[in-house]
Parts: structure tokens; sequence; C-alpha cells
């Protein structure tokens, strides 16, 4: 506290905020049936923003001597002295997150067991198992906030990461699989799902698109289970509602406030309160409270994602989504959990909708044009829709479309509602993530497949 008092009178601008962080990261990689990587990285600094006239300055290090202190001060442009009187006083969070069996209270040895049961199981699946990888990872971070507003926030948040990598390949013909499980939570994620199981999802996914046909690419209509991820949406929409993106006219959505961009039936949310999910936090890099925001209400857009700079620039209060990767980068509008939500068909109904179609059952990675809202994305694991059944698995297919398209033509909303984990870059940073969508039918969108 005293250090963040003399920062706070040292620096006078518009705005002043210090992050301070201490972070250890362990993990456990296993490839090629060996242990191959066993590391743990510490780290603790400090970073401090300074905004003046709307330009932001910020400096950061991992020196927290005097001299280290007084080196990262002088270095902020427009430095300037103030005899102000600082009284920090704490915010409280108005939500907790519950921890049941937190990583440090468990040895290596009984983490390395769970990398060593999914890497055994995915290998005795068939000899057309080429190569599998399994990561565990886990990260401690402690954090402490102080504000020129005189607020003063501290958190301590604790992710477990799993992921595991599957390699088939047969006469020539090579297909990956891929599935992760985490979140802001300990060891208990292996009590909601086994190494086993995670193991088994990736490894019979690339088994069986070794035999999974090409089709033809064109328009057709689209089924995106719950089980997908929501994948689509973090990236063909979610991102193109972060302020910054639309404040600097790199946004679709770019002064559409109050417009309707989606079909009534669509609503997004964006929430870091969801309970252990792996964008929760209590408060964001900035020292705002986490909360629910919701971005389109039954097709209407209705707000942005804020960090405090962005929404110092539109005169508005922060949404709580200003997020860092460290104390070495400065805060930036980001998503946290991100949602459609649930409607009122079930999954089925969906299904028995689509005559001849497609269904995507896991989502791949992809590409994004914010700009103009175009994307495109890998399907991992899709099957063909004939009668209103799922049928044969079909491989190497892509969706091609844009944002707009996906918003405003769907129409059919499923009443269930599934979500993916990832680390969502942007500006050279990377934080994590969580995406949601229940069971959708889009009528009509660009499939690309295979050239005949």
């Amino acid at each position: 506290m005293e250090l963040f008092n003399h920062i706070l009178k040292t620096l006078k601008g518009d705005y002043v905020d210090i992050f301070w962080e201490e972070k250890t990261a362990n993990q456990i990689q296993m490839e090629e049936n060996k242990v191959q990587k066993c590391s743990t990285v510490f780290d603790n600094g400090l970073g401090v923003r300074l905004i003046i006239d709307g330009k932001t300055f910020y400096a950061y290090t991992n020196d927290l001597t005097k001299r280290g202190i007084d080196e990262l001060l002088s270095s902020l442009k427009n430095y300037r002295h103030s005899e102000c009187i600082i009284n920090l006083k704490k915010v409280f969070p108005s939500t907790q997150f519950v921890i049941k069996k937190n990583p440090q209270d468990v040895e290596i040895a009984e983490k390395i067991k769970f990398v060593k049961r999914a890497n055994d199981i995915s290998w005795t699946q068939s000899k057309k198992i080429k190569q599998v990888k399994v990561l565990y990872g886990e990260t401690f971070q402690k954090i402490k906030i102080a504000n020129s507003e005189q607020y003063f926030t501290e958190e301590e948040r604790v992710h477990t990461l799993f992921l595991i990598h599957a390699v088939a390949s047969e006469d020539g013909v090579i297909q990956t699989g891929y599935e992760a499980y985490g979140g802001l939570k300990g060891l208990e994620l292996f009590d909601e799902i086994s190494p086993e199981t995670l193991a088994n999802a990736a490894t019979q996914r690339a088994l069986m698109m070794l035999n999974a046909r090409k089709i033809k690419g064109g328009r057709m209509p689209v089924v995106i289970s719950s089980k997908a991820g929501g994948t689509i949406i973090h990236e063909a929409v979610g991102h193109g509602l972060e302020a910054d993106l639309v404040q600097e006219g790199l946004s679709v959505y770019s002064g559409k406030l109050g417009e309707k961009i989606a079909s009534e039936i669509i609503t997004v949310i964006d929430d870091s309160t969801l309970p252990n999910m792996r964008g929760s936090y209590l408060f964001d890099d900035e020292g705002t409270p986490s909360q629910k925001t919701v971005l389109i209400h039954e097709g209407i857009l209705t707000n942005y994602l804020y960090d405090k700079y962005a929404a110092m620039n539109d005169g508005k209060a922060s949404t709580g989504n200003g997020r860092r990767q460290s104390y070495e980068h400065y805060p930036i509008p980001r998503m946290s959990n991100t949602l459609i939500a649930p409607g009122n068909h079930s999954p089925e109904e969906i299904i028995r909708s689509v005559d001849k179609g497609f269904f995507v059952n896991k989502m791949g990675g992809g590409q994004v044009n914010t700009v103009t809202g175009e994307f495109v994305f890998e399907v991992q694991e899709g099957y063909l829709i004939e009668n209103g059944q799922i049928s044969e698995p079909v491989r190497g297919v892509l969706l091609i479309g844009t944002g707009q398209e996906i918003l405003k033509n769907i129409d059919m909303v499923g009443n269930d509602l599934g979500f993916s984990i990832g680390t969502c870059g942007k500006n050279s940073q990377g934080v994590p993530v969580t995406d949601g969508i229940p069971t959708v039918r889009i009528p009509e969108i660009v499939i690309g497949g295979e050239i005949q």
C-alpha cells in the first residue's frame, strides 16, 4: 500500500492505475510416451498506466526495489509531480469462486499420473494412431490493482488446463483429434471428466475422420451443435463488439448501437461472473468488478465491451472487460465468457427440420476480418444430414460467410448450451476465455469442400 500510495502521489493525469502481479505457471507435457517437459515458471512485477489528454503511457518493471520503481516512474512521458492526498478504499467482490481441490496441495507425481492415463488410453485405441501429445497446465496468479479513483482491489486466480492432441494416419491420409478442458478451477476438473474420456474423444475423432469422405462445396443448411463450441460466435461476432475496434472503425458493427443486427431470436451475452469458467474473474485487470453484459438483445445491438480507456472515449462506464496478459501489457477490451443465450427448440427438433444439410459436431480453427465480418472456419468433426437424421461423417469441410449473415439468418435456437475453452489472442496478448452456443440452425451458408 505504501508503494501504491507513492506512485499515485507522484503521477498526475486524467487517470492512473497500477497493476501488481505475482504468477507461477506449472506445466507437464508428454509426447512419444515420455514426459518431455515438467517446468515451473515464476514471475512478478508491476505495470503503471498514465492517461493524459486521451493518450496512454505505459511502463512496467520486475525490479520492485526503490531504484526500480523510480526508474519506471521517470520513464513515463508527461511525468508530473502532485501533492494530492491518497486514501485507497478496498473494493470487495460481489461474487466468489470456490476452488475445491487446489493443485498446490497435490504432489506433482499425482498430476503426472493424469497425463499418463490419457496418453496410455490414446495409444491403445489403434495402430493407426501415430502421435499423442498430452499437456497439463496450472497457473496461480495474485493480483493487486490501485488507481487514481482511489480504489484498491486484490484477487487470486487458479487456472487448470488439460489438453489432448492425437494424430492418426493411414494410406497417406493424416487426421487429427483435439480435446481441451479446464477453467478457473483446480483438480476437481478430473471429477467432472476423466483423462480417459477426453483422450477417447480426441483419439476416436482422429480415427473416424480417416475414413470419412469429402463432399462437394456449395450452399446448404447447416446445424451447429452445442457440442461444437462457441468459437464461431467468439470470432465472427465477439471481436467486432470490442469497443476499441469499434472506435477505430475496425468493426463491421461500428455506429450501429440500437440497430437490429441479428434475428430476433438471438441474444448475445458476455458474462465474467459465470462460476469457475475459464474466462471468469472477480475483477477485470483494471479493478472493475466482473459483470454480465448483454451485447445483443433479441436482435438489437445494445452495448459494446469496454475497458476504462474506451469507456472514457465514449463517456460510458466500463463493462468490466479490461484485460491483459500480464503486468508487461496494458489492458484492452477483451471478451470473457461469451455466448448465445438458449432458445426454445430441442436439438433433436432442429436436426429433424433439415431434409438435406450439414451437421457440425466440433469446430476447428478459423480466421476473421473484423472490418468486413468475413470468416473461414475449419470443421474438425462434421456429418451429413439426410432426411432429418445425422448420417455419415465427412472431412475437409470449411464454413465460409460473414458474422452479419450468421446473426441474421439463424432461424432456430436450441434449449441446450455447450461451452468450449481457449486462449484468445489480440494485440500480441493472450487471455483465457470461454465461448458458448446452443444448437442452432442456419438455413443456408457456404460450405467449402472438395472441388469436383
